[in-house]
């Protein structure tokens, strides 16, 4: 029986990882910060498939609150940290506060929630995936925070995984381009659109397709494959 943690399993691209896991037999730990009605549906679903689900409430841009996921953990094989907040507009406007609160939830937090199970995970040889972003590549105008940090996550995955190899836990990243998800919301139809024909592929991910290239980084098909940013973009910007 294995066991996942998934953050952020109340968002789009966290949901669709944890129906992808679940059809796989995973059990998971779904952590989410408000949406508890869409982690009951959740569950719900999941539950059907034959596999347990236990929900996991705490608040990931306050770093305190990481011991309360740590503390809910017992076998854990996989961690998928797919919490995040998004941020937009000139870098000179940005405010302390919210640099502290994309630091604590993109950075800082993760890396306490790693350090903290990574005991578990060298136990059962498991493995971390970090969900990312393109702009954590690349840079993104008007969004420089979230680049930064982004960034640094591509850096953390790089790193921990040349000092976890030989224990057995492998360490990987996907990078998401644009994808149908809430935090594309505040976007227009039309610049929606726009995004779109920028991309070769011309379309937006859908939530299914990064799911499906996590999955693919928990599984033996990817047991050689560590340290890497799994580029999922469409073409978009390579």
């Amino acid at each position: 029986m294995k066991y996942a943690l998934i953050t952020g399993a109340s968002g789009g691209i966290g949901r669709s990882t944890a129906i992808s896991l679940a059809e796989k037999g995973w059990n998971l730990y779904l952590h989410y910060h408000t949406g508890r009605n869409k982690i009951i549906d959740l569950m719900n679903e999941i539950k059907e498939l034959g596999v347990e689900a236990i929900p996991i409430q705490a608040d990931l841009t306050e770093p305190s609150e990481v011991k309360k996921v740590i503390d809910s953990i017992f076998q854990l094989d996989a961690i998928v940290y797919s919490s995040g907040v998004a941020g937009w507009g000139l870098f000179q406007d940005q405010k302390e506060s919210e640099m502290d609160r994309m630091i604590n939830i993109h950075i800082k937090s993760p890396m306490l929630l790693v350090q903290g199970l990574l005991t578990k995970l060298m136990k059962s040889r498991g493995n971390i995936v970090i969900v990312s972003s393109i702009w954590g590549q690349i840079g993104g105008s008007c969004e420089v925070v979230y680049s930064a940090v982004k960034g640094a996550q591509l850096s953390f995955v790089k790193a921990l995984a040349k000092e976890t190899a030989l224990n057995g836990v492998r360490v990987n990243a996907v990078a998401p381009g644009a994808v149908e998800t809430n935090m594309m919301g505040s976007f227009s139809s039309g610049e929606i659109q726009q995004v779109s024909e920028e991309i070769p592929m011309g379309r937006l991910a859908s939530s299914t397709e990064i799911a499906s290239s996590i999955t693919f980084l928990l599984s033996d098909d990817s047991s050689y494959i560590t340290g890497q940013t799994l580029a999922v973009n469409g073409g978009w910007h390579t």
